[in-house]
């Protein structure tokens, strides 16, 4: 059976996409290309925005054009927001599979004689453990992500991730070392601990481990690994994670701490749990503690009701702060949550430019960062030649994406750099001499 994974929007979906085409391979499949003919299609869909959830359609309606006759399985996020929509758009047969039933997803997708409707779905609010997917190995990419906590209690306005993800709920600590031992037998050399509020990690769990005592206990156990922070709370930085990350060598400094907006009247009405003065001290001790390390932000742009001041003050916020890098999302309806009623929403122009000028402060911060780390040496994973440049690319401790020339044999190693250049807005570096010559 020749079968085509495809997936959008978060790590969580990637590392549970990876965890299908694992399944797939022990079963005997051949996976493919998503553009290819197949006889199994599965689009692991985002809803995070309207956009995603258009992107989606797309999908299902490409895998029907490359092979009329093969079995279309749909599951994700989009799965949960609007699965009518999906089956008109499928037809019959159609198989819909929920985010609480993804473990069945290679199962029934390889079932001889399956129904014309199939939809594993349910509710999942009433959902109370954690989908078990475990991953054989994360093909393409030099390094893994490991999801240990999927859902979200928070109900931010404006987000639908709780209505398609379920409450919090982790996976027992025994299957994340179980899981972080085959990435690291299988020679990964760098594991980002993901999921969708991490920093709730273990408090569904009877075992006594929080995100803390779980990221010490990964630095502890695989000295060789390094570990990366793929998002976490501003509520959820504390002395405890700064203590860690100054600790560990492998405890890569680098936090992205959404924000998404420096209003204190827009955060409230975004049911964010925080002041912008929490917050500015929050950034203000991580770089106290870490003065190298990478901090990103998330920022939405054009929320309903934002007005011109409310926006510039995020924009200062921001600008007045020792922050990396920002990624920076237009507000998106989505329907079901409690910011699509609100009053006030911003025409398209205006907030197009809002999130412009963000996106204009992000490459500004990036600059500046780069510009203060420059001379600085560095150890680099590789995990590429730029197909621009011909040159080795990959990403520092502090996320840095370096380019330098080196041979291909140093790919999906971790090797040390001096960062030398900045060339048209590319950090650039060059190889220390000694290591060079060793793997020569």
């Amino acid at each position: 059976m020749r079968v085509a994974i495809t997936t959008l929007g978060c790590k969580v979906n990637q590392f549970e996409s990876a965890s299908f085409k694992s399944s797939f391979e022990e079963a005997g499949c051949t996976l493919v290309p998503f553009s290819s003919e197949a006889d199994i299609y599965i689009i692991n869909t985002c809803a995070v925005t309207a956009k995603a959830g258009q992107q989606s359609r797309q999908l299902i309606r490409r895998a029907m054009q490359n092979n009329p006759n093969a079995r279309v399985l749909v599951t994700g996020c989009y799965v949960q927001v609007d699965p009518a929509k999906i089956i008109d758009i499928l037809g019959s047969p159609a198989c819909l599979v929920g985010n609480d039933y993804k473990h069945l997803l290679v199962d029934t997708a390889l079932q001889q004689d399956a129904p014309d409707l199939v939809e594993l779905m349910g509710k999942i609010s009433w959902a109370k453990q954690i989908c078990d997917l475990p991953v054989k190995n994360f093909a393409g990419r030099t390094r893994s992500y490991l999801r240990i906590q999927d859902g979200c209690d928070n109900f931010c306005s404006y987000c639908i991730v709780p209505y398609t993800r379920g409450p919090s709920r982790s996976l027992p600590l025994e299957k994340i070392l179980n899981q972080t031992d085959i990435f690291y037998e299988q020679g990964y050399k760098e594991m980002v601990i993901t999921g969708i509020n991490v920093g709730k990690y273990g408090l569904d769990l009877q075992e006594g481990e929080t995100i803390y005592t779980l990221l010490q206990r990964l630095c502890d156990t695989f000295p060789t690994l390094r570990i990366r922070l793929s998002s976490i709370e501003p509520t959820e930085v504390n002395d405890m994670l700064l203590e860690l990350v100054c600790r560990y060598d492998n405890f890569m400094p680098h936090l992205h701490i959404p924000l998404q907006s420096g209003d204190d009247t827009v955060l409230e009405r975004m049911n964010r749990r925080y002041t912008t003065a929490f917050f500015r001290k929050v950034i203000e001790k991580v770089h106290d503690a870490l003065p190298h390390a990478a901090i990103g932000c998330d920022i939405l742009g054009g929320f309903p009701g934002e007005t011109d001041e409310q926006a510039e003050n995020t924009y200062q916020l921001i600008a007045d702060l020792p922050i990396s890098y920002l990624h920076v999302f237009p507000y998106s309806m989505r329907r079901g949550t409690l910011a699509a009623a609100l009053p006030g929403h911003i025409a398209g122009p205006v907030k197009s430019a809002r999130v412009n000028r963000l996106r204009q402060l992000d490459t500004q911060l990036r600059s500046a960062f780069y510009n203060r780390l420059l001379g600085s040496h560095c150890n680099v994973l590789v995990e590429r030649r730029n197909k621009k440049s011909g040159l080795l690319q990959g990403f520092s401790e502090n996320y840095i994406p370096l380019q330098f020339a080196g041979p291909t044999n140093l790919i999906h190693s971790i090797v040390p750099v001096h960062f030398n250049a900045i060339e048209k807005s590319e950090p650039m570096g060059s190889l220390l001499h000694d290591m060079l010559e060793e793997k020569r």
